[in-house]
């Protein structure tokens, strides 16, 4: 009975840190400044703006969304005004006295920052029959279109910090002086008056509202209320308790929780360090317990956590700006990415394995888990991810798979008395999940300013002439470059806005030289994303170390090794389909084949265990015909397979006559 009230109590605290911290994610924990804690009429009055505005994007998920352009302004127009109520000017020293209130200068900039969106759905006509570069900007619009940049600045700096807000600023500013006599003759572009800048960010589809913006304002705004939903009908609760059920008893059990459990909220929650916060705060105590050090465990989290944003079905806001890029259904993103994801996690799993086996480490007592008899009587938990694959690979946009699985989430909180969602529920998850847009929105709207100067001053061009010039031609070089821009763009900047600016510069370089589009912007994707472990600046490995109370750098580095396959895939896909799943049946069968040849040699190499401890040599020679599996040629790479296999049978034999000896 004890027993039985400590895993209780455990799997409440779990549930507690998971949806108190992973609920609001990108606010808390990545953004800049903290939340003013409002009380009061001005905490109701908030608490019915949100959801409304969340009431809203449902109606257009349903119904049909208005005009690409509109719609933005609309979202836009409904974010702006909550970052400067919600957020300080400055951070606040101690945050155990956040401010309660919104200062006078707030409530200004919040309304002032209505006026450019509230302008476009006033003269939404009139700004449609506009010829750009040919009709005069009104003083009004020029007006407008500067303070919407100014306030959008600022918002982002609030919420996201400052480095976007540079970055954004820098591209701005270049657009202007592009062609100034102190530019060096390579980063020279196509000069712009300051009122056609303004008319490009502000009165078009190509700067602040471009194709990002529209993420935000649809599929991520629907897909943060389907995590509401989630929440509130216990299906997040039941990936806890099913990566318990199944990993929990076996060697390193609580790691594998982690990565299991990581994989599964991460999908759908899409962001790396809301997820470390949300499952770490649970395993990396377990981890510990048993015996991994605390820079391990933190990396194990890490790791798990930042695969959340390449794990379908979801993939976090980025994965929807690229099939937005590439003009292609959300589901052949979906599908691309499979292979590469579970290869990830897969090599992940083992290499904790490994490590639990090679220092002696159990699991956790069968009494303090879930049954998997238990866990199996509510697999219907699981209804509403299944639907919501389903519906995408059948071909259904993402907001209908996702009202789909909301619908589905609300029908199987019925089922449990526990979590029964009558209509004061309901309202709190579509406003729990609407309340976690705007770090998204800014960050994208922000994204726009660089889109847009990219169009407008040629700056694309010049790069992509830089890279052909630096790597002479060669697309094994320009992928090593593009990779450490955006790696480079990652530490200081949200994925989604990382992958961005990435694409808006590399991807065309890498079509250039024939790099298969689909696969030059997952290549920019996945550096974008695994910079969040990739010291000096690893957002998800510095929280999962700020929990395990483990030195940051070091806990990043371990996470470098455990995501070891993160940084040589992306290289892989680009010169093989098959892993993309793009190939003949045979080639794709062939990648799948390889690939875990790859995951093996790679895993043994690293922790430097197979049924014993490896040499030197050992572990030499499976780095090498691992990623030698990986190579494009079929001779190769089914030459390398065969050699990860055949060394992994000699250490088998040899093992097995000592220990007959």
């Amino acid at each position: 009975m004890i027993r039985k009230a400590g895993r209780q109590a455990r799997l409440f605290l779990f549930r507690r840190s998971l949806f108190s911290r992973a609920g609001s994610p990108c606010v808390f924990k990545e953004g800049f400044h903290s939340m003013r804690k409002l009380d009061g009429i001005v905490a109701k009055g908030l608490y019915v703006y949100v959801l409304a505005m969340g009431l809203f994007h449902i109606y257009t998920a349903v119904f049909g969304t208005f005009e690409a352009y509109l719609q933005r302004a609309i979202h836009l127009t409904w974010v702006l005004p909550m970052c400067f109520v919600l957020y300080p000017f400055l951070p606040a020293g101690d945050k155990r006295h956040l401010e309660t209130s919104v200062p006078w200068y707030d409530w200004i900039f919040a309304a002032l920052s209505t006026l450019p969106g509230i302008y476009i759905m006033l003269n939404y006509d009139e700004i449609m029959m506009r010829m750009q570069g040919v009709d005069d900007l009104t003083s009004a619009q020029l007006i407008l279109g500067t303070m919407l940049i100014i306030l959008l600045l600022e918002g982002t700096r609030r919420i996201v910090g400052l480095p976007i807000v540079i970055v954004a600023l820098f591209f701005t500013v270049y657009t202007y002086y592009c062609d100034a006599p102190f530019m060096p003759e390579i980063l020279r572009g196509v000069p712009t008056e300051f009122p056609r800048i303004i008319e490009g960010m502000y009165l078009t589809d190509e700067g602040i509202f471009s194709s990002s913006l529209g993420v935000s304002a649809t599929f991520v705004m629907i897909f943060l209320i389907f995590g509401g939903f989630l929440e509130k009908s216990g299906v997040g609760e039941y990936f806890m308790e099913l990566a318990q059920a199944f990993t929990g008893t076996a060697p390193g059990g609580p790691a594998k929780i982690a990565v299991l459990s990581s994989a599964l909220f991460g999908s759908i929650s899409g962001s790396a360090v809301a997820n470390v916060y949300g499952t770490g705060s649970f395993t990396i105590p377990l981890m510990k317990r048993i015996g991994y050090k605390p820079h391990f465990a933190a990396a194990v989290e890490a790791v798990a956590s930042t695969g959340g944003q390449i794990m379908p079905p979801v993939m976090g806001a980025g994965a929807f700006v690229m099939a937005a890029l590439l003009g292609v259904p959300f589901n052949t993103i979906m599908v691309a990415s499979v292979l590469p994801a579970l290869l990830y996690y897969g090599t992940v799993l083992l290499m904790v394995h490994l490590t639990a086996l090679r220092d002696g480490l159990k699991g956790l007592p069968a009494d303090e888990l879930p049954s998997i008899r238990s866990v199996l009587k509510k697999l219907y938990m699981m209804s509403p991810i299944v639907l919501l694959v389903y519906m995408l690979l059948a071909g259904y946009t993402p907001m209908y798979g996702a009202i789909a699985g909301i619908s589905l989430a609300w029908a199987v909180s019925l089922l449990n008395p526990g979590k029964r969602m009558g209509p004061k529920q309901i309202l709190q998850a579509i406003h729990d999940g609407s309340e976690n847009i705007p770090l998204i929105c800014t960050a994208c709207a922000s994204a726009g300013l660089v889109i847009g100067s990219v169009a407008l001053s040629g700056i694309g061009f010049k790069f992509v002439s830089a890279v052909l010039a630096l790597s002479g031609g060669i697309p094994f070089l320009a992928l090593i470059l593009i990779a450490g821009v955006s790696l480079v763009l990652g530490m200081g900047l949200p994925t989604t806005s990382a992958y961005i600016l990435g694409a808006a510069l590399g991807v065309p370089a890498l079509a250039k030289m024939g790099v298969m589009p689909l696969a030059a912007h997952l290549f920019v994707f996945y550096y974008a994303i695994i910079s969040n472990i990739t010291p000096p600046v690893a957002l998800a490995a510095y929280a999962a170390a700020s929990i395990a109370g483990s030195p940051p750098n070091r806990t990043g580095f371990a996470a470098c090794r455990l995501g070891i396959l993160a940084f040589i895939v992306p290289f892989a896909f680009c010169y093989d389909p098959g892993l993309l799943l793009k190939s003949s049946f045979l080639g794709n069968m062939t990648s799948i084949i390889s690939g875990v040849a790859a995951m093996a040699g790679l895993g043994f190499a690293i922790t430097g265990y197979g049924k014993r401890r490896l040499s030197i040599v050992e572990r030499l020679l499976f780095a090498i015909v691992g990623l030698a599996a990986l190579h494009g040629n079929l001779a190769v790479s089914l030459a390398s397979t065969a050699a990860v296999i055949g060394l992994f049978l000699l250490l088998r034999s040899r093992e097995e006559t000592q220990e007959t000896v």
